[in-house]
């Protein structure tokens, strides 16, 4: 319930019952025009010359009832004490009933003259729908008509429905209060006026720099397309007409630009045309404005476009952060796992498990390590193991070989896990060769001389994802055991091959048969040491 105190100016509240009653009553009376308009098309295929003439009637009245209830929004009721509103709600209810009473009259004897017609069943349907509107619109002149009478009613508690329904619209419309409309661009922005009227550009700058923007004035288009490439903006306000570059070509340039289509524009014009709006909205600008400006409707229109933009910058911050974020994960989980294995799990695959037929497996672990570890203090530990297999990471992606895992002071790879690759065991060969030779080289500022053993195996694999949590990619079989057992025997500094490998690397490399060794598992088994290319 409104109180006394927060009643509305009398003012407002006779502009929002005056559009209230027009709202109402506008419906019904938009229906019989166009129904009127139906009825007149039907007539014009054959119908009576007495029906078109009588609907030219109907029309006539309607259009009338149409003038009325539009001049309701001019002043219709004067506060003058001296003035009677009861008189004036008899003239209204007066004015209001006599064309509907016209429309009605006619329409009933039409009706009465088309029901007795054969193929006139829509004819007379569209009578029916007209008719009914029109008592509508008579049952609501009654009810809004005593609008009038709102103050005494509401003051007394016996206010009408139209009237409650006005004083609540407006009071739940108040005007926006200083400091709220002020907080709705509280951000200080940069603020570009485009405008060739001095004058104008003078009046809205003085009017942003008080609400704590930074204002830039271009007199032209010219000007704002070359300011809006030097600096950047949070909002444009541009006039449409101007001498050289019309408001609505800088506008499609700036919306055709992938560079500066966001920043949001408001056009501000004398020109308060539909056509106009309509068009300048379409080409992408965020509001228009017309002269001259009411200072309160400005600040609200540059404050919601400013939060606007506000808002679309931290989205767009929001989604950088996000994306070097989704990088920086994708990153990790490539330093963790194969590239062709992340892509098949970021598909959707679950279940990573495959049988290869052609894989050479290598095996790298340092001579001596116990020894090594116990002279050397936990960090300087950490930091030679560190080096050296990342010395060896760089050397298995130069060769392309895939680094499977490290298992203490053990370095285990592989090559042919993806795709076709038939010198997977040459790629292997030239690894082990080039990790020899880049020991050697580190061993000058390690500190203390370290020697690796190295064996390396070829034939079939199995290869997969394992667990849930702290997932690991691995490869199983004989093969990769065998691998295994050539490095634990071989010899410090030398890179022990089984004959499968060495069948594959014969032609291209120099190996030296070591002779028949016993391998766990294996039992006796010919090996051979790789020296060097050809």
């Amino acid at each position: 319930m409104v109180s006394q105190e927060d009643q509305p100016p009398a003012d407002r509240t006779d502009r929002a019952l005056i559009a209230y009653v027009q709202q109402e009553l506008s419906a019904p009376a938009e229906a019989i025009a166009g129904y009127v308009e139906i009825l007149l098309e039907e007539a014009e295929k054959g119908a009576p010359h007495e029906f078109r003439e009588d609907l030219g009637k109907i029309q006539i009245a309607s259009r009338a009832l149409g003038a009325l209830i539009a001049s309701l929004m001019g002043p219709i009721r004067d506060r003058d004490d001296t003035a009677d509103p009861e008189a004036d709600r008899r003239r209204l209810r007066h004015d209001l009933r006599t064309p509907i009473n016209a429309i009605k009259g006619y329409g009933e004897m039409l009706r009465e003259d088309a029901a007795a017609l054969k193929d006139a069943r829509a004819f007379v349907d569209d009578l029916d729908q007209l008719l009914a509107e029109a008592s509508r619109f008579l049952e609501r002149i009654d009810g809004l008509v005593d609008f009038s009478s709102a103050d005494d009613a509401l003051s007394t508690g016996n206010a009408l429905d139209p009237a409650k329904v006005a004083h609540r619209l407006v009071a739940s419309v108040q005007p926006i209060a200083q400091g709220e409309a002020d907080s709705l661009a509280a951000l200080p922005s940069r603020i570009l006026v485009v405008d060739d009227n001095a004058s104008n550009r003078d009046l809205l700058k003085r009017r942003l720099e008080r609400q704590g923007h930074f204002v830039t004035l271009a007199e032209n288009g010219i000007a704002a397309l070359a300011l809006v490439r030097e600096a950047a903006f949070d909002l444009i306000l541009l006039d449409l007409l101007m001498p050289d570059i019309s408001g609505f070509d800088v506008l499609v340039t700036l919306k055709g630009d992938s560079f500066l289509r966001d920043i949001p524009v408001i056009m501000i014009s004398a020109l308060n045309e539909l056509d106009s709006i309509v068009r300048c909205i379409e080409a992408g600008a965020d509001d228009y404005l017309a002269k001259p400006f009411d200072p309160v409707l400005l600040r609200a229109r540059i404050g919601a476009s400013l939060e606007k933009k506000h808002l679309r910058d931290r989205e767009r911050e929001a989604s950088a952060a996000l994306l070097v974020e989704k990088e920086r994960s994708e990153q990790l989980l490539l330093n963790i796992l194969p590239a062709p294995i992340v892509a098949r799990l970021k598909s959707g695959e679950t279940v990573i498990a495959d049988h290869l037929d052609d894989v050479t497996i290598l095996f790298a672990d340092f001579v001596g390590f116990t020894e090594i570890s116990s002279k050397l203090t936990a960090p300087d530990l950490v930091g030679v193991l560190g080096r050296v297999f990342s010395a060896f990471d760089a050397l298995a992606l130069k060769f392309g070989v895939e680094k499977i895992k490290t298992i203490g002071d053990s370095y285990m790879a592989a090559c042919g896990l993806f795709g076709a690759r038939e010198d997977h065991a040459q790629a292997v060969a030239d690894l082990a060769l080039a990790m020899i030779d880049a020991l050697e080289a580190l061993n000058a500022e390690l500190p203390m001389h370290i020697e690796i053993r190295i064996g390396i195996n070829s034939g079939e694999v199995v290869a997969g994802v394992i667990g849930a949590h702290k997932f690991i990619y691995d490869i199983w079989g004989d093969s990769v055991n065998v691998a295994s057992r050539l490095e634990s025997t071989g010899l410090p500094g030398c890179i022990q091959v089984s004959k499968a490998t060495r069948d594959r690397l014969s032609p291209h490399f120099l190996l030296e048969e070591r002779g028949s060794l016993e391998v766990k598992g294996k039992g006796l088994m010919e090996t051979f040491l790789l020296v060097g290319r050809k």
